[in-house]
């Protein structure tokens, strides 16, 4: 799920202000802390090698986000693909690949154990 900044609901708009809200937004229920995640990512970069030996070959933590600058395109399990661009709110949900489409920033909120689990399991991939 993905949208972009001009598509979110305005709820709210003064001088010097523009609040905009997109409701149902991902589902946090059962998650306990959440870590904010900065990543900065080259063309290229692929997570499919990086995701060998965890189950199914995918990220399992839920991320919810927003692309400062770049493409990034998402595979999930059943093989659904959907890109992301500069501007655009994202919800990942657990079970998805990576694959950056051009350099790109992005911010990113995510359960703290759930993404540290991968993200050690990359550390170690990287490593070997």
């Amino acid at each position: 799920m993905h949208i972009h900044k001009d598509a979110v609901d305005v709820k709210m708009e003064i001088p010097g202000a523009v609040i905009r809200q997109q409701l149902d937004f991902g589902d946090a229920t059962g998650y306990g802390k959440i870590s904010g995640e900065y990543f900065t990512l080259s063309e290229g970069v692929d997570t499919r090698p990086l995701f060998e030996g965890l189950a199914g070959t995918v990220c399992h933590s839920p991320h919810w986000g927003y692309v400062l600058r770049g493409r990034i395109t998402t595979t999930d399990s059943n093989g659904v693909q959907e890109t992301v661009n500069a501007n655009d709110l994202f919800y990942w949900p657990p079970g998805h690949n990576v694959k950056v489409e051009a350099d790109a920033e992005i911010i990113m909120f995510s359960p703290q154990h759930e993404h540290s689990h991968v993200i050690n399991h990359m550390i170690e991939k990287v490593r070997s």
